[in-house]
């Protein structure tokens, strides 16, 4: 009896311990399947396309019952699939028309006084003709040239010898402003300075290269210095003015990034201080793009920089935006989509299994897109409308599925919680047609940050975190409103220095990007193709 009860209790430790195993098999199976998702995604991410563009798939059918491409293909037959390649058609003066705005110059080639003779009768040769044979355009590089302001004095030559005018009347000719005092800086140096570090993201080591090969051995430790007093001086004023008009839109779009500044009190050199980007949405007449540095990413920057603002606010889910009051919050469809995205399983080949609970989701956000596109050229009030009728009922699908949906995957349920958990912020879009599905403006002014970050790596100081945000504001908006932001730029600099705004400020709104003389002296007239344009599907990241 002893011995059977033993037998017994063995069995039921074995028992007990070969399901504990099985659990933990289970558990290590699910890690590495999460494990091998998590580098299948980055490797596609890393090295995929860039567009977020939902590839269908041929005689595939969505959620909606429509199949993504005719299928004419019946057999079994081996199929290769080739991306349709479209080109337009070259006509005549399309050439002519890429090179319209730029100065031209005439090169004659002639004969020589002494080959201007004929080889038979050695008689002078006389014109009776010319042809066009081709046309270059070709590079002229950049020179420096030092300028010496001489100033003239001038005398009277009758005053201070009679006795009506005793005095001696002197005076001197007018001499402009510099745009630093005791310096050799000049508008035009300066502004090519930024441009070239905020808009090309040349770093200033690399500049300071440059400038030794055009023979001056100008440090980059100097041009730090005159870009920060050069944005603390005229730059910031326009800045401030470019706040107040940004605080009276209708819909502000916001984002952040991180941006490493060495000297920071109380901090160490590689922790994490930030740049956000608060700009104006598309339906808001001349786009506003401002930045800000902070040393942390704490809600109150935003509620600060935003005080006052009262309407609607599109960014993604970040909870410190919900410390800014009197504002309306309406979330980011891209993110949501990303959430989704990363929710569908892939294969060995990194192709998308379908049928995943990921795929479905993100399908109902690409059908809002894809409504959205249709009505891109409607009025605010239409495309209201429009989603009123058409989008609520994606929307309450959408969400019925959301809540019905249970799943032990990981990435599928932070999905479904992100939906769930903001299912307000995402139907306020909703309220108003000129608010955007997502924040694809805010994260395309954000790439010029990281683009900078990447090739400069970090500020100095806490005063060259400043100047860097100010900046970006100024170039980013002058190139949003199609103007040439390096002829802007010195323009300021020429102007500003000679103009008294300290104690009227208004003087500043004829040098704000959108003034109509800004735009008639420096608009770009070849804009090309706008960034602002492209489709909710189609940025890349930054």
């Amino acid at each position: 009896m002893h011995f059977a009860n033993e037998k017994d209790k063995r069995i039921k430790e074995l028992e007990n311990e070969n399901k504990s195993l099985k659990d933990m098999i289970k558990r290590l199976e699910h890690n590495v399947e999460a494990l091998t998702q998590a580098v299948l995604h980055a490797t596609k991410k890393r090295f995929g396309a860039s567009s977020e563009k939902t590839q269908m798939l041929v005689g595939q059918y969505t959620i909606w019952g429509e199949e993504a491409e005719d299928s004419a293909i019946t057999d079994n037959a081996p199929v290769i699939t080739i991306k349709e390649h479209k080109r337009p058609v070259r006509r005549k003066g399309d050439r002519e028309k890429l090179t319209a705005d730029l100065p031209r110059e005439t090169v004659e080639c002639i004969l020589s006084p002494e080959e201007a003779f004929c080889d038979v009768c050695e008689s002078e040769l006389k014109v009776i003709g010319k042809k066009k044979v081709r046309s270059e355009m070709e590079y002229i590089p950049a020179k420096l040239v030092m300028k010496d302001y001489v100033q003239y004095v001038y005398k009277c030559p009758d005053c201070g010898k009679t006795d009506e005018h005793p005095d001696d009347v002197i005076c001197s000719a007018p001499v402009p402003a510099p745009v630093l005092t005791h310096s050799i800086a000049a508008p035009s140096t300066v502004a090519w300075i930024m441009y070239q570090k905020y808009m090309l993201s040349v770093p200033l080591y690399r500049q300071e290269r440059d400038f030794n090969r055009m023979g001056a051995a100008l440090k980059r430790d100097t041009m730090a210095n005159w870009v920060i007093r050069c944005a603390d001086y005229w730059l910031k004023p326009l800045y401030d003015r470019m706040h107040e008009q940004l605080l009276k839109c209708g819909i502000i779009m916001s984002d952040e990034t991180t941006w490493q500044v060495n000297k920071e009190k109380g901090k160490k050199a590689s922790s994490k201080s930030y740049i956000w980007v608060h700009r104006s949405g598309s339906c808001e007449g001349p786009p506003v793009i401002l930045y800000e540095y902070t040393r942390t990413r704490s809600g109150e920057h935003a509620r600060e920089f935003l005080s006052g603002f009262t309407g609607f606010h599109v960014s993604d889910a970040y909870q410190g935006y919900e410390k800014v009051e009197g504002i309306i919050r309406c979330l980011c469809y891209s993110h949501l989509r990303r959430y989704y995205l990363e929710a569908i399983p892939l294969d060995s080949a990194k192709k998308e299994i379908p049928g995943s609970g990921g795929a479905i989701g993100r399908n109902y956000c690409d059908k809002l897109f894809k409504l959205e596109r249709k009505w891109k050229n409607l009025t605010p009030e239409e495309r209201k409308k429009n989603r009123l009728i058409y989008s609520v009922p994606v929307l309450e699908a959408f969400f019925t599925w959301a809540e019905n949906t249970v799943t032990g995957q990981e990435n599928l349920r932070k999905a479904i919680n992100y939906t769930l958990n903001h299912k307000k912020y995402f139907t306020n879009f909703l309220l108003d047609g000129r608010i955007p599905l997502s924040n694809n403006l805010s994260e395309i002014a954000v790439k010029p940050v990281a683009l900078t970050r990447k090739n400069s790596l970090f500020s100095d100081s806490v005063e060259g975190a400043i100047a860097t945000a100010i900046i970006f504001s100024i170039i980013n908006t002058a190139t949003a409103n199609n103007l040439d932001p390096y002829k802007y730029l010195e323009y300021i600099f020429q102007q500003l220095p000679n103009r008294d705004f300290t104690k009227d400020n208004s003087v500043l709104d004829e040098y704000l990007p959108w003034s109509e003389k800004m735009q008639l002296e420096f608009r770009i007239q070849n804009t090309g193709s706008n960034e602002d344009e492209k489709g909710d599907l189609q940025i890349e990241t930054a």
